[in-house]
């Protein structure tokens, strides 16, 4: 990774700790790293009122500590990696991104002082399955000994939710807040997980929707992709051709649509009168792809709404469903 220079915009101040730094944990330092590093973005007219200068990642597993060092060592002061040092990182901390498996959020939330070591800060979760809803019950719930914090005293908490393409930096992420965020923390919110994509705010009342949209989202593409491949293949392309054909023929069907076509637009504008096109078209509304991939995603929503209520085994319950 090329060098960094603390002195390319005065704009900046804040430390920002990733507790638990896998896949998107990584991706996400990796997206503030080059951002940082590259001066263009630094000077960038929509930039949050304070950036980060500092960012500071802490894992449990010494494997884990090895895979950050050979990413980010050459850094110096801008990466610290820690182990198994969660209240540090917090402590040092003025933003904190909670990356750690959705099992481990509780016992890392209620780990002694914690709570009160978040206090005041910014709180951004991207844990699967667990809302703004959940982690305040954690830390201010009834149950808790921080019932009684004042709002005043309490961390603010965001939830956000990128996808899998956060590793190539084309990740689609939502961002919910059941209250509105300062104007300050939004913008730096939005720009962190612009660092990795892109970025939609949302109410959270949408977030299973989301969650199956965008979430999920991938591995039904993937298969639709690989679908269009196997065809290929089947009528002679070489698989790893067809593979790359199939993806970079989807890769420019999705920046059409970026950039304003509407998809049905896009399909009637490749479909010549008795051409190929239609006729295959015709295959696939024969086949009910439209209603199915449909009905996939909202089925994918209710799963992830039944999982966000700690229901269990939800999908072999469901095969007999209309």
């Amino acid at each position: 990774m090329d060098s960094y220079d603390e002195n390319l915009s005065p704009n900046r101040g804040l430390t920002v700790s990733i507790l638990g730094c896998g896949n998107l944990g990584t991706a996400i330092l990796s997206g503030i790293v080059a951002a940082l590093i590259a001066t263009d973005e630094v000077h960038s007219e929509n930039l949050p009122p304070i950036l980060p200068d500092s960012l500071m990642a802490a894992v449990n597993r010494p494997e884990s500590v090895q895979r950050l060092t050979e990413m980010f060592g050459s850094l110096g002061r801008l990466v610290e990696i820690v182990q198994k040092q969660n209240l540090l990182a917090t402590s040092a901390a003025d933003v904190v991104i909670l990356g750690c498996k959705p099992y481990m959020v509780r016992e890392i939330l209620t780990a002694d002082e914690m709570i009160d070591t978040l206090s005041g800060k910014l709180l951004i979760s991207i844990c699967a399955g667990v809302s703004v809803e959940d982690i305040e019950e954690i830390m201010y719930g009834s149950g808790s000994p921080a019932a009684d914090t004042p709002a005043a005293n309490r961390c603010r908490v965001v939830r956000a939710m990128p996808n899998m393409a956060a590793q190539v930096r084309q990740s689609m992420t939502i961002i919910s807040s059941p209250n509105p965020l300062p104007a300050d923390d939004h913008a730096l919110v939005t720009w962190i997980f612009e660092r990795i994509g892109r970025v939609i705010h949302l109410p959270s009342s949408v977030m299973d929707a989301s969650t199956a949209l965008c979430g999920s989202g991938p591995a039904f593409c993937a298969l639709i992709l690989e679908a269009m491949a196997d065809g290929a293949v089947a009528m002679g392309l070489p698989r790893a051709d067809a593979q790359r054909m199939a993806a970079q023929t989807m890769k420019g069907t999705a920046e059409l649509a970026l950039a304003g076509e509407h998809p049905a637009v896009l399909k009637d504008k490749v479909c010549s009168p008795g051409g190929c096109t239609i006729g295959g078209l015709l295959v696939l509304e024969e086949g009910a792809v439209r209603g199915t991939v449909s009905r996939a995603v909202r089925e994918a929503a209710d799963v992830a709404s039944l999982l966000g209520k700690g229901v269990k085994g939800v999908n072999g319950t469901r095969a007999g469903r209309n």
